[in-house]
C-alpha cells in the first residue's frame, strides 16, 4: 500500500484539516509512514498568516526536492492557505511540486494522486465550495481508543477584513455548519469517550445557524449589530451532549463578546474557565488603523463583564507588534494593556505584510531592531503575569484532563479547566489517559505546575493493562 506522511504549519484549523487529510487518505488505502522520508507522498499543509510560514514552506520544498531527485516516485502536495493564496503561482517557481490543494478541496486530494501516479500534470484545486460548504468530520472509534480531547469546526472563512490578515483571502468569506450537524458530531465523539471539545472557526463567535433552527438565547439585543448565534449554539450543545465535560472555543473576535455570551458563560458549567481573545494592540490609533471594530476601553470592559460572570477565569491573546506607523509610545500600550487585561499567555508576532492585505498600502515603517525590542516587551509582562499566577496554585486541588505523557520522566500531563499545563505524579500503572483527575498542587514551575494525584483519585483509576507481545511460533 502506498504510504503518506502530513507536516502542519500554522494553527488550529491547520491541525483540524490535517487531521481530516489524514482520514481521507487512509479511507482511500494509504497508510501513516514514520517520516517524510519513508513516505510516497508528502503533503505540507501551509500557513500564510506570517511570512515565517512561507519560508518554511520554501525550504521544506527545497528539501524535500533533493529526496525527489533520489527517489523519483516521490510525490510531494502542498495544501492549507499558501497553496489556496498561490496557486499556479506554487508550480512555477517550485517545479518540484505534484498537487496543490486549497482548504476547502481536502476531499479531492486521494483522486488528485491518482492522476499524478498515472503521469498526469501536475494538479491544482483551490476552489471556495460557497455554494454546497463541506465540513470534513471525524469517525471516531471506541475500539482505536477515543482522544481525551478534539476539535469540532463550526464555521470557515471571516468576514472582519482586518487591514493586516490575509484570511479572507486564503480562507474565503464566512460560512457556517449547521447546529444540528455539529451537535451530532459532538455526541459521537463523547460516545466514544472524548472528554472536551474545542469549537473551531476564524471568527468562531460569529456564528449564525444556516438552517435558523437554534432558539434565541436569553439577553439577546435584536438591535446589537454585534450579536450572533453563539450562545445559543453553546446553549443546545450543552442541552444535547450532557456527558460532555469540557466546551472551550477558538478564536474569537473580542466585538462578538456579547451580552448573551457572557451570560452563557455564567449559566453554563461546561465552559470553561479559559478565554483566548485576540486583541492585536492595546493602542487605539493602531487599532483603528488595523481595523479591528473594537476600542480599547471596549476590549477592556467586555472582558471585566466576563470575569465578573465567571469568577476564576484565565485569559491568553495574540499580539502584533511593529504594525505601520506604531510609535514606541502605542506599543508600551499594548504592554499595558497585557498587564492591565492580565493575559497568562501571548502569540505574539512581529507584523509582516501579507499579499492583497489593505495594509500594504501603509508599508512597513517599524525597524526590524525595534520589532524584536517591543516583542520581547510584551512576552516579558506576560511571563511576570504567568509568574506571578502558578504559585496561587500551590496547595490547592485541581481537575486535570490528562492528555498524555510529560517530558520529563515518570510523570504524565494535562490542563486544568483554566488551561494551566500540569505536570502529575503518581500516575505509575495506572489507566489515567484522557481520564479527568483530582490532583493537589504541590509546585509552580515557570510555565507549568506540577503536582501529585489525591488518594481518591488513585484508588478510582483502573490499573494500566500491560501491552500485548506476540511471541515467535517455533
Amino acid at each position: 500500500m502506498p504510504s503518506y506522511s502530513v507536516v502542519t504549519f500554522g494553527c488550529q484549523m491547520n491541525v483540524h484539516d490535517s487531521d481530516r487529510m489524514h482520514d481521507v487518505l487512509r479511507a482511500a488505502g494509504y497508510v501513516e509512514a514514520p517520516g517524510a522520508e519513508q513516505a510516497d507522498v508528502v503533503v505540507l499543509n501551509t500557513c500564510s498568516v506570517r511570512e515565517k510560514a512561507e519560508q518554511k514552506l520554501r525550504s521544506e520544498v527545497g528539501r524535500l526536492a533533493q529526496l525527489k531527485r533520489r527517489r523519483g516516485e516521490l510525490v510531494i502536495a502542498v495544501a492549507g492557505c499558501v497553496a489556496q493564496q498561490e496557486g499556479e503561482r506554487l508550480v512555477a517557481k517550485m517545479p518540484a511540486i505534484d498537487v496543490v490543494l486549497g482548504p476547502d478541496n481536502i476531499p479531492e486530494l486521494p483522486s488528485l494522486l491518482a492522476d499524478v501516479a498515472t503521469g498526469g500534470l501536475p494538479a491544482v484545486r483551490t476552489v471556495f465550495d460557497l455554494d454546497a460548504p463541506r465540513f470534513l468530520v471525524a469517525a471516531p472509534s471506541r475500539a482505536g481508543g477515543a482522544a481525551p480531547s478534539a476539535f469540532v469546526t463550526i464555521m470557515k472563512g471571516c468576514d472582519e477584513r482586518c487591514s493586516f490578515c490575509i484570511v479572507p483571502t486564503t480562507r474565503g468569506p464566512e460560512r457556517y455548519r449547521p447546529s444540528d450537524e455539529i451537535v451530532g458530531e459532538i455526541a459521537r465523539l463523547v460516545d466514544a469517550g472524548t472528554a472536551e471539545i474545542t469549537l473551531l472557526g476564524q471568527t468562531v463567535n460569529s456564528y449564525r445557524d444556516p438552517r435558523g433552527l437554534l432558539p434565541l438565547a436569553p439577553d439577546v439585543a435584536p438591535d446589537d449589530p454585534d450579536e450572533s448565534e453563539f450562545a445559543a449554539l453553546l446553549r443546545e450543545v450543552a442541552r444535547r451532549v450532557p456527558g460532555l465535560r469540557r466546551l472551550r472555543y477558538t478564536s474569537p473576535h473580542p466585538r462578538h463578546l456579547t451580552r448573551s455570551l457572557i451570560r452563557a458563560h455564567q449559566e453554563l458549567e461546561v465552559l470553561c474557565e479559559h478565554v483566548h481573545l485576540p486583541v492585536q494592540s492595546g493602542s487605539d490609533r493602531v487599532l483603528k488603523r488595523m481595523i479591528r471594530r473594537t476600542s480599547r476601553a471596549e476590549y477592556l470592559e467586555r472582558i471585566e463583564r466576563l470575569r465578573a460572570a465567571r469568577p476564576g477565569l484565565t485569559l491568553s491573546s495574540d499580539v502584533i507588534v511593529g504594525f505601520p506607523g506604531e510609535t514606541d509610545e502605542d506599543a508600551e500600550a499594548t504592554v499595558s494593556l497585557v498587564r492591565e487585561a492580565g493575559f497568562l499567555g501571548v502569540y505574539g508576532f512581529k507584523y509582516s505584510p501579507r499579499p492583497g492585505t489593505p495594509a500594504l498600502r501603509l508599508g512597513d515603517d517599524v525597524r526590524e531592531e525595534d520589532k524584536a525590542r517591543r516583542l520581547a516587551r510584551v512576552f516579558e509582562a506576560s511571563e511576570a503575569n504567568l509568574a506571578a499566577h502558578l504559585p496561587t496554585l500551590v496547595g490547592r486541588i485541581e481537575e486535570v484532563l490528562v492528555t498524555g505523557d510529560s517530558k520529563s520522566g515518570g510523570t504524565v500531563s494535562g490542563r486544568t479547566r483554566r488551561n494551566e499545563i500540569v505536570h502529575v505524579e503518581g500516575a505509575a500503572g495506572l489507566d489515567v489517559l484522557g481520564k479527568l483527575v483530582d490532583v493537589e498542587i504541590a509546585q509552580a514551575n515557570k510555565h507549568s505546575v506540577r503536582g501529585v494525584l489525591t488518594r481518591a483519585a488513585q484508588a478510582s483509576l483502573p490499573t494500566r493493562r500491560p501491552a500485548r507481545v506476540a511471541l515467535p511460533v517455533v
